[in-house]
């Protein structure tokens, strides 16, 4: 399931030993080496400052409830795994990062990116145009495939042409089923289920 960064910041933490939450992401780890977010930040009452990062290995679960997780313990601080430490040395951020193709043309600037729910990997980033150009295209869904090179200040893509064209045919397409569950048809009523021990965000 693909999943959008912005809604993940914010999203609850839930300890299994605690019998429900313990605190909300408030950040995320993303490697540049190879676009895998690898540890989350959390922020709550429970949450000892000095060791406030989620490893991505120790999450069990990820859903609309939030991330599950064995034990607060499992929480780690940002010199307990090499790995983490040497990726936060680079403070590398993708939100924010330039966009440009290997021919100069600048396309924006990242806005948001998603990622796949199983393994964290970062599949697409979203691209805020610069105003000229944002009057016919907002913004731009970029695969990683079409990514050539990431720096420290900006992600270089293939080619434009080809970003736009595949935007194009996206909109074009016009799907020829109906739905079944959408909530006008007789009959159907949607219900909400809550996971026990689980607070409201």
């Amino acid at each position: 399931m693909l999943v959008m960064n912005s809604r993940l910041i914010g999203a609850t933490v839930l300890s299994v030993q605690a019998g429900g939450p313990i605190g909300k992401i408030t950040g995320i780890v993303v490697d540049p080496n190879d676009l895998k977010v690898i540890a989350f930040y959390l922020d709550g009452p429970a949450i000892n400052r000095q060791q406030n990062i989620l490893d991505v290995r120790s999450v069990r679960e990820y859903s609309n409830y939030g991330f599950v997780i064995d034990d607060i313990d499992e929480l780690v601080g940002p010199n307990d795994v090499i790995k983490i430490s040497e990726i936060l040395k680079l403070n590398f951020n993708l939100t924010g990062l330039k966009v440009e193709t290997k021919k100069g043309s600048k396309l924006g600037k990242v806005q948001d990116f998603t990622l796949t729910s199983e393994d964290f990997i970062v599949q697409q980033i979203i691209v805020k145009r610069p105003l000229l150009k944002s009057l016919n295209d907002p913004e731009l869904t970029i695969s990683r495939n079409e990514i050539v090179e990431i720096t420290d200040y900006k992600i270089i893509i293939k080619d434009e042409e080809k970003v736009l064209k595949k935007k194009a045919e996206k909109e074009e397409f016009v799907p020829n089923f109906v739905n079944p569950f959408r909530e006008s048809q007789p009959g159907f009523a949607p219900t909400d289920t809550k996971i026990p021990g689980a607070q409201d965000n």
